[in-house]
């Protein structure tokens, strides 16, 4: 049923509690792909649109050098992160892959999930709420929202429950 599967993470030991997870759908489904999938953002985007260049205007003190350089280092730290995690699963004969994309995080997901064909995205959610959730947002429930295909949210260990 589930033949690939997407599993987007950020980074965090929070977003990783997806995993045990993944490797039971994987294993049970007979899985033949689990991608694991990081997206860099960007620093030169301001968030909401118009995206615009950070470093146009002299009160960030940043030149174009030093965002070109931050978003290098911020995609090499991602495929490092992706390769070691990737180095340790063990799915039962799925093939892991790692993959880094750039763009804004919920609208890459669910595009590249597009783009690939993927069965199913499993992914963690931090569980926030309330004033939390509307200030930081929730990548996971823009995912839920947009993608056109089967989406696992699983809750991070503490999570408080609430509205």
């Amino acid at each position: 049923m589930y033949k690939k599967i997407l599993v987007p993470l950020d980074g965090s030991e929070l977003a990783e509690c997806v995993l045990p997870h993944v490797e039971s759908i994987a294993k049970g489904c007979d899985a033949k792909n689990v991608i694991f999938l990081r997206v860099a953002e960007p620093l030169h985007w301001v968030v909401g649109p118009p995206y615009v260049p950070v470093g146009v205007d002299d009160s960030t003190g940043l030149s174009h050098e030093d965002i070109n350089r931050f978003d290098s280092e911020n995609e090499a730290a991602a495929k490092s992160y992706l390769e070691q995690l990737a180095g340790r699963a063990k799915y039962d004969g799925a093939v892991i892959q790692s993959e880094v994309v750039t763009g804004q995080a919920a609208e890459s997901i669910t595009e590249y999930a597009t783009q690939h064909e993927i069965d199913l995205i499993a992914i963690a959610t931090h569980g926030r709420s309330g004033i939390s959730r509307w200030v930081w947002g929730s990548v996971a429930d823009r995912v839920l929202r947009s993608a056109c295909l089967p989406v696992l949210i699983v809750r991070a260990p503490g999570c408080m429950p609430g509205i």
